[in-house]
């Protein structure tokens, strides 16, 4: 299963005129692949998460996740594709401050019809894949920076995703935080078969990444394999 979005282009008004966001992109994540994408503020970047999680409709284009075409569909079937095979890591964890570690996993899936046993063992499995399930019981203020964020990529795989999409993971964390994150979102992606998109002002950790593609003005500029 994989992200694919083919000849997108994004506009939004500007005075009298429109401002490019994004302009005739192209881009294919595999499954079990990491792609990072990089950039300046600015540069696209976050509106390209944006398409691709279904939350935007582009002016032109298409977005194909885990092999359905997002363009026919209405609000409420995209909301229902983005809970069945999206999974979205805001920039800011966003924790709940009363619920503990494995309550911010549960909630995540409550519409999806398992048993409460059942959600609750996958609760446990990802935690301890993140390497938190001796904090499965905290909140968050008793969790450090880096441990939110690992709290957060456990809640947005909680459904199983297909697509994984990253905003600035690391952005509020120091160099060795920042880079064990990177670490285990690589580990996630390989070991699960995610599709997964990274966004990132910072080239710092990016070479944990299997392809980097750079936006700028909205086009893509380059594309490497690291």
């Amino acid at each position: 299963m994989s992200l694919r979005l083919e000849d997108v282009t994004l506009t939004y008004p500007d005075g009298e005129g429109r401002l490019t966001a994004l302009d005739a992109v192209s881009l294919e994540v595999p499954a079990g692949g990491l792609t990072a994408v990089v950039g300046p503020s600015g540069s696209g970047k976050s509106s390209l998460l944006a398409v691709a999680a279904t939350l935007v409709t582009p002016d032109r284009g298409r977005v194909v996740v885990a092999g359905t075409d997002t363009a026919p569909l209405g609000p409420a079937e995209k909301a229902v594709l983005r809970r069945e095979k999206i999974g979205i890591v805001f920039q800011q964890p966003n924790l709940l401050p009363s619920l503990t570690a494995l309550e911010q996993l549960q909630v995540m899936a409550h519409l999806s019809g398992r048993s409460p046993r059942a959600v609750r063992d996958r609760a446990r499995d990802l935690l301890d894949a993140v390497g938190l399930a001796e904090q499965a019981h905290r909140r968050p203020h008793q969790l450090s920076g880096g441990q939110r964020q690992r709290v957060n990529i456990a809640r947005a795989l909680m459904n199983d995703p297909c697509v994984l999409l990253v905003d600035e993971p690391t952005s509020a964390l120091d160099h060795e935080r920042g880079a064990a994150v990177m670490d285990l979102l690589a580990t996630l992606t390989a070991q699960r078969g995610t599709a997964t998109v990274l966004v990132t002002h910072d080239r710092t950790h990016v070479g944990r990444a299997g392809r980097v593609v750079s936006v700028r003005d909205g086009r893509l500029t380059q594309a490497a394999t690291v």
